[in-house]
Order: structure tokens, then C-alpha cells, then sequence
């Protein structure tokens, strides 16, 4: 049933939407940006509120007689003011209902979501607060009803038991000191409506507060204009609570429940109203609910970032979450400004109007963002209107507190960071130490994600370098470093049953080890095979740890390969290029998955005769790096075998 609910009421947005945009135009259509709008009436409501309460004087005699002097006298500003005041809470309403109605038939409401649909229904009822509230000031006859009728329904509560309509049973019983609580809570309302905005606003990704200026000036001079045809009144005269009030004419947008209270009794109006508040605050964990919880990735450029994607998250907002500057208008797939390129991956392409992404351009891997949700890890590529990567590299401090001499040429280093956590990152991603003059080293994270307490570094010595030298004759445990991180784009998908061939030349063990040990931890199932290339024995300076692994799964296998053994070394094991050993024993790579993370030489070696292999460029990855001083092919941080990306 909810189903075919959110189904018809897709239909109907994706129609509306349509027949909008043909009037307004794509940017100017009011349906894309009905938050911003509701923010916007918010503010009008506002000015023209304060505009109003400058002229308003709280008093029994004198509340009527100032709204009357504003509507007739001052009808030339104040009363303006006042219809429009009037007509922009009746938009505001409109537009939230509109608002909320959306993101509830897009099903755009649970899991994340629910602390904005949370806060968007608080603010709704605030509003509703707020603006019956409102109707009571004039004291006039709908005052009256309004006033009376509200006595008369909070009193079926316990907390009053029949206390409130004994103020409103005689004309003197009411006095000034009520006009000034009822000025004081119009006042006090309001501003918690704004600050439930805020928060409400805080937790969107790239959320307008303010439409586009062109469509706010139409929305405000449509405000005036109804206040010039049809100004607001004050209905029948001033209050008299010596005569029942019988006709009076309604604000539907605020007014409805007042129908219904003529109606039923009070306690039943308490019983729907009640629950149906209490169903709308729940609705984001009532059935049926998604099974899938874990989070896909996202490689996007020219960034060269990877971004987690939550459950049910479209793309756009899981980049703008991550301050990915990706150029967007509408956010509901009726603009085009989104439109990006996906490089790998599936995605549900989601509702969006055909106009701005035709059938020519899907089958060219054209997607809207704002409209697509992941279906597995992807890359996408978007045309960014700025320079991309504007966001400043986290910089963290850590100090040295262990070290361990792993061979002749590699040490092992573990840093823990100070005043703060270790930050996340992905298996296979790196860091860059900071050198006093600004130049930069990286490293890859030997440790797992899991491991969130140190950060293993495994550094080999490069003669005549600028830091390894210094790593393996002056530091020292106890000394600090700064690095930023995390960086690169190299990580281990999950996304795939294919079998996974890692090949590792020398440090290149490192990332491969981070790698390994997330997939055990994680319980992968996928079958693992490490292909580990050094020059001769001494060179595999973790020797047991490989075994270490294939002994925690049964999924796992380890083959070293020499490709200069010395004799003392006694090697009776594959021997040769790594690449070679790989090709021996998988004849046909098509059904594989490869990681190859070591030296441009090594991955420039083994690219063709993978590719004649039948290895997929889409299933090959690789951290390939040169020594210092970085150079371009390095800073592309991701490099596919079968080309830069």
C-alpha cells in the first residue's frame, strides 16, 4: 500500500515538475526549490511581522482599534504589511507541506534521513503554533473563535481540566495581561521556528536557504499583489464574548482542525491530531525497511577523492556532504547542471526529466547526480566550474613510538597522532610527511582501518634521499613529525565475487598488507592471492606475516617470487619477474581482479601482457610510485593499468 502511494505521488511530482519547468524554466521552477522557499516566506513573515507590531498595541480596547487604524488608515503600508504578513504564513505552509509531501513519496526519509524529517515536522507544527496564535491578536470575531474554541480543546487535558475557559466565559475576565502573553509567545514561536530551521538545515549537504533571486522577487511581488486585490479584514467587528460566535470565514491553511472541532468532540480531534503526529515523527523507522546497510564508495574527478555513499543516498548529496564542489541547481533531476560521466559501476538512475538526459547520453555513461543512486562502488567524472581540490588536506601531528629495523633497508615505523584519533582512511590509501621546507614524502598505510590506534609506516632507504636517511640515522622514538593525510584514490573495492591477485614489488607490500588485513577482518570471502617480487631473500622483510595470513583464511594464498636470488639464500621458489609468475599460473585474467602496487617500471611491465591476458582495465587497479622528487604520474594517485584516470 505504501508502495502505491509513493508511486502515485511520484507520478504526480514528475508530471508537475514537467509542466513547471515548461512555464518557469528549469532554474526558475518553484517545485525544485521548496525548502528554499519556505525559508524565504519564513523571513517575509518575519519583516512584515515586525512591520505590523510596530503599529500593534496589546490591550483589550486597544488590540482591535490598532488593527483597525492599520487596516483602514495605514492601508498604504501597515496594511500591506499586514496582508502580506497573512499570505506569506499561508505560502510557508504550503510550501513545507509540499516539501515534506516530496521527500515522503521519493521515500526520501529513512536511515540518514531521519533527523531532517524529524525536525522538518517539528518545525511544521511549530509554524502551525505559531500562526493560530497569530489569529487570536486582532480580537476580532475570529479572534474570539479562535481563542475560545482553543480553551475549550486544551481543556479535555488533564493538565487543565476545564481552568482555561472560565477566562472567556465574561467579557471582563479578560484583560490586558492576556494580550501581552499572546504577543509574547507570537514572538517567542517564531524565533524557535528559525533556530529548528537552522538545525533542520545543518544536517543537508549543500542546502539553499534562499531561492533564486529572480523567483524570490516573483513570490514577494505575487504577495503584494494579492494584498492589493484582496486585503486581509478583521471579521465581524471586535470580539464580544457576550455573543456566540455563528459564521466566520476560515483560513483553511491553518484553520482546518477548527472545522473539525465543530464536528467532533475535542478529545477525538486530540486522539487524530495526536496521532498522527505521533505516526509522522516515526515514519522514518516503520515498514517496510531497506536490508542493505553497508555503505558503497564513490572515486570521483577530477577531485581523485573516494567518498562513502550511504544507504539510499543519492550521488550529489553524498559529494556535497564531502564539500566536493559539483556544480548543481534543482537537485530533482529537471535541470541538467549535474550531469556527470559514469566511468565504472551501476547506479539507479532514478526519476529525473527526460529533457536533460536523453537516451543518447545514458548510453554514452551520462548520469544526474542529484537523481542516481550507487548500485555499486563507482567512479564518476563531473566538469567542475571552479578549479577542483579546493579544500584544504587535513594536516595532523604524530609522534614516533616504536621503530623496527625490518631488513638492511627497510624500517618500520609507528606513529601515534597527537590530541586526536587516528584519522579514517580507506586499505590502500597513503599519507604525505611534511619536510621543513615544505617538500613532501609518501607512504602507504601498512596498518588496517580497523586499527585505529597507530599508524604503521614501512620506509625503505633511498641513498642520498632527503627523509629516508634521516628515518634510519637520526629518528629517534619520541619525535614528532607532521603529515597530511589521508590521501589517494587506491583502494580495495568491494563490490565484486571476482577473485583478487595482488602483486606487491618490494614496499609495495605495505598498502597490500593494509588491504589483506581489512579483508580477513571484514570477513571477505572473496579468494586472495599475493604475488610478493623482491630481488633476493633478505628483501622479504616480513617473511612469516604472509604465512601468519594464510593460516586466518582458508581464502587466502601466498606466493613469493625472487627475481635475482644469491646463493647463500638457497631459494628453491618461483623465481623471475613477478608479472611472469602471475601469467604462468592464470593463463586467462578475465575473471580477476588486480592490485598491483609498487613502481611505474613494474606496472609499465606487467600492463600488456595482462591486457593480452584478457584482463579488464575495470578490474585493475594500481599504486604506482617513484622515488622523490613526486612527479605527475604519482600525484594522479589512482593509476589503472590500463591507463591514468
Amino acid at each position: 500500500m505504501l508502495k502505491l502511494l509513493q508511486r502515485a505521488g511520484q507520478w504526480t511530482f514528475h508530471r508537475a515538475d514537467g509542466l513547471f519547468t515548461r512555464v518557469f524554466g528549469e532554474h526558475l521552477n518553484p517545485l525544485f526549490h521548496l525548502g528554499a522557499l519556505s525559508y524565504f516566506m519564513c523571513w517575509v513573515v518575519v519583516v512584515s511581522g515586525l512591520v505590523v507590531y510596530a503599529f500593534f498595541k496589546t490591550g483589550v480596547r486597544e488590540a482591535y482599534d490598532s488593527v483597525e487604524y492599520i487596516t483602514q488608515q495605514q492601508w498604504w503600508f501597515a496594511g500591506i504589511m499586514r496582508s502580506v504578513h497573512r499570505y506569506a504564513s499561508d505560502a510557508m505552509v504550503l510550501t513545507m507541506l509540499l516539501h515534506l509531501g516530496r521527500h515522503f513519496f521519493f521515500d526520501h526519509y529513512r536511515s540518514f534521513r531521519w533527523f531532517s524529517w524529524v525536525s522538518g515536522v517539528i518545525v511544521l507544527w511549530l509554524v502551525y503554533a505559531s500562526g493560530i496564535n497569530g489569529y487570536m491578536l486582532p480580537w476580532d470575531r475570529l479572534a474570539q473563535f479562535v481563542t475560545v474554541t482553543t480553551a475549550e480543546w486544551f481543556d479535555t487535558l488533564p493538565v487543565f481540566g476545564g481552568t482555561l475557559i472560565r477566562n472567556f466565559i465574561f467579557e471582563g475576565a479578560v484583560n490586558d495581561r492576556l494580550f501581552s502573553l499572546l504577543s509574547f509567545i507570537h514572538i517567542g514561536l517564531p524565533l524557535g521556528v528559525l533556530l529548528v530551521l537552522w538545525i533542520h538545515t545543518q544536517r543537508v549537504p549543500g542546502a539553499k536557504i534562499m531561492p533564486p533571486r529572480t523567483l524570490a522577487l516573483y513570490g514577494l511581488g505575487a504577495l503584494i499583489i494579492l494584498s492589493l486585490v484582496k486585503p486581509v479584514q478583521s471579521q465581524g467587528g471586535q470580539a464580544d464574548l457576550s455573543v456566540a460566535v455563528t459564521l466566520i470565514e476560515l483560513d483553511w491553511f491553518y484553520l482546518p482542525v477548527y472545522a473539525l472541532l465543530q464536528r467532533w468532540a475535542p478529545a477525538e480531534v486530540w486522539y487524530l491530531v495526536g496521532g498522527l503526529t505521533l505516526i509522522a515523527l516515526a515514519t522514518p523507522w516503520l515498514p517496510p525497511k531497506r536490508s542493505r546497510k553497508e555503505a558503497f564508495h564513490m572515486m570521483i574527478h577530477p577531485d581523485n577523492r573516494i567518498i562513502a555513499i550511504r544507504d539510499g543516498e543519492f550521488v550529489l548529496d553524498a559529494a556535497l556532504r564531502e564539500d566536493v564542489r559539483v556544480p548543481f541547481d534543482c537537485r530533482s533531476g529537471g535541470c541538467g547542471m549535474c550531469k556527470a560521466t559514469l566511468l565504472q559501476g551501476e547506479v539507479d538512475y532514478g526519476l529525473y526529466q527526460p529533457a536533460f538526459l536523453t537516451d543518447a547520453e545514458r548510453a554514452q555513461g551520462k548520469v544526474l547526480l542529484c537523481a542516481c543512486t550507487p548500485k555499486s562502488d563507482i567512479e564518476v567524472e563531473y566538469v567542475p566550474v571552479e578549479t577542483p581540490g579546493k579544500i584544504a588536506v587535513a594536516v595532523h601531528t604524530a609522534r614516533v613510538v616504536r621503530m623496527n629495523r625490518l631488513s638492511h633497508d627497510v624500517m618500520q615505523v609507528f606513529l601515534k597522532c597527537e590530541g586526536e584519533e587516528t584519522p579514517r582512511f580507506y586499505a590502500g590509501q597513503y599519507i604525505d610527511i611534511l619536510l621543513p621546507d615544505g617538500e613532501k614524502r609518501s607512504f602507504s598505510f601498512a596498518t588496517a582501518p580497523h586499527e585505529r590506534e597507530l599508524i604503521e609506516l614501512q620506509i625503505r632507504l633511498v641513498p642520498g634521499g632527503r627523509f629516508t636517511p634521516h628515518v634510519f640515522n637520526e629518528m629517534k622514538v619520541g619525535d614528532t613529525v607532521r603529515f597530511e593525510g589521508p590521501l589517494g584514490s587506491f583502494f580495495l573495492r568491494e563490490d565484486s565475487e571476482k577473485p583478487i591477485i595482488f602483486v606487491a614489488g618490494a614496499t609495495g607490500f605495505a598498502p597490500v598488507k593494509s588491504m589483506v588485513e581489512h579483508a580477513i577482518h571484514t570477513g571477505f570471502r572473496r579468494k586472495m592471492f599475493l604475488y610478493w617480487g623482491v630481488r633476493s631473500l633478505r628483501d622479504l622483510y616480513l617473511p612469516d606475516l604472509p604465512g601468519e595470513w594464510e593460516r586466518q583464511s582458508s581464502s587466502f594464498k601466498f606466493v613469493p617470487v625472487l627475481s635475482d636470488p644469491q646463493p647463500e639464500d638457497h631459494w628453491e621458489g618461483r623465481t623471475g619477474l613477478v608479472h611472469e609468475a602471475i601469467l604462468a599460473d592464470f593463463p586467462d585474467l578475465s575473471d580477476h581482479q588486480i592490485y598491483a602496487c609498487g613502481s611505474v617500471a613494474m606496472v609499465q611491465a606487467a600492463r600488456p601482457a595482462f591486457l593480452a591476458k584478457g584482463m579488464s582495465d575495470y578490474d585493475c587497479f594500481s599504486d604506482a610510485f617513484r622515488f622523490a622528487p613526486r612527479t605527475e604520474a604519482r600525484s594522479a594517485e589512482m593509476v589503472r593499468l590500463g591507463g591514468t584516470a
